[in-house]
């Protein structure tokens, strides 16, 4: 049984974790950490993670920056590893969590889904094949239309994954409205589309010379990340200090 901290308890992310948890007979959750102090399961709920008596394993952190300085300190003192899904680091902060991962096990991704992480390592092997063969490549991410940032997080990192395996020759183009021009062939396009409730598409093209391949993933809700954590937080139990990735953990 892997005992979690779950630090965001009361946010949306928290609560999708916490029901999972709950049917998951390897997890349980026996603290949450949120600055709403309310408790809707059955573990309690402070507003300090310094103030957390419960024995865990992992914490699993889906909160904000604030108090960031807290929960690593924490981590460090009880030799907890810590799976870290908080967004919006500004580049001081990230600095300090590269820096905690030398004393204590941190899980990092850009996206938590076991599927989004499955075809990072299939865009990357695609594209191996496919650049050297003058395919052109893009990608294609559809989400909600609520989401503020553009291009999504996730899409970017599918276009690292495969630009890391070309030795980073490619550059992004995010817009072709401002100029007319026949396509670079050492691009990957990268375009957003928003509306709706949309959860998250993410589709990779691979167009060569009479022929596509396509690769897509798409999220119908929220509950992919949830088990993403849940699957990491098993897996970062008990190992040694050092910064892992999802990668890591599907193996």
């Amino acid at each position: 049984m892997v005992r979690i901290i779950m630090c965001g308890c009361n946010g949306k992310m928290g609560r999708v974790i916490s029901d999972l948890a709950l049917e998951d007979s390897q997890t349980k959750i026996v603290a949450g950490i949120d600055f709403v102090t309310e408790t809707h399961y059955d573990y309690p709920v402070y507003s300090s993670i310094l103030d957390c008596r419960e024995e865990a394993d992992v914490i699993i952190d889906f909160s904000s920056p604030a108090k960031l300085n807290e929960r690593l300190s924490f981590a460090i003192d009880k030799k907890m590893p810590m799976v870290f899904c908080t967004t919006g680091l500004s580049e001081e902060e990230f600095a300090q969590v590269m820096e905690a991962s030398k004393k204590v096990a941190i899980l990092r991704s850009a996206n938590m889904s076991l599927g989004v992480n499955t075809l990072l390592k299939l865009v990357a092997a695609a594209a191996k094949v496919f650049a050297s063969a003058d395919f052109d490549m893009e990608i294609v991410e559809r989400h909600h239309n609520r989401k503020v940032d553009a291009p999504s997080g996730t899409a970017l990192a599918i276009a690292d994954a495969m630009n890391e395996v070309l030795q980073n020759e490619y550059a992004y183009k995010y817009d072709r409205s401002q100029e007319r021009k026949m396509r670079d062939k050492k691009e990957i396009g990268i375009s957003a589309v928003r509306g709706g409730t949309i959860v998250g598409e993410h589709e990779v093209i691979f167009a060569g010379p009479d022929e596509v391949i396509e690769i897509k993933h798409t999220a119908y809700s929220k509950a992919i990340f949830g088990n993403g954590a849940l699957q990491a937080a098993k897996f970062l139990a008990g190992k040694p200090a050092g910064m892992y990735q999802m990668h890591d953990v599907i193996g």
